[in-house]
């Protein structure tokens, strides 16, 4: 179960932490502090969060390949509670920067 922290991160089982991610429309976590799986750097700002190194998630969205194409990415910097969404994103905000969202709440983590 989720705990808000602030209005854009809430706190997850695990030492986790989830944002929610405009352009998949969708949550996505991240394990921060001492804990088994990949761990990301946090400067423990729930209201202007910074994430190091990259958040890179795939998925299979509604903007996944189709006939044997790979999965949908997502990948993206989380600074200073702004997301700047890479080039190698397949969702209509690559390459654009904005800023973190207050969470929305629905839906799975993609």
């Amino acid at each position: 179960m989720a705990a808000a922290l602030s209005g854009k991160l809430r706190s997850v089982e695990g030492g986790r932490i989830m944002f929610w991610c405009p352009g998949c429309d969708g949550a996505h976590q991240v394990g921060v502090g001492e804990g088994p799986g990949p761990r990301w750097g946090y400067n423990g700002n729930p209201d202007a969060p910074t994430f190091t190194p990259s958040v890179l998630v795939t998925y299979n969205g509604a903007d996944a390949g189709k006939d044997g194409a790979p999965p949908a990415v997502c990948h993206s910097f989380v600074t200073d509670g702004r997301i700047q969404f890479l080039g190698d994103c397949t969702h209509a905000l690559a390459g654009q920067t904005v800023d973190l969202p207050d969470f929305d709440g629905g839906g799975d983590p993609c």
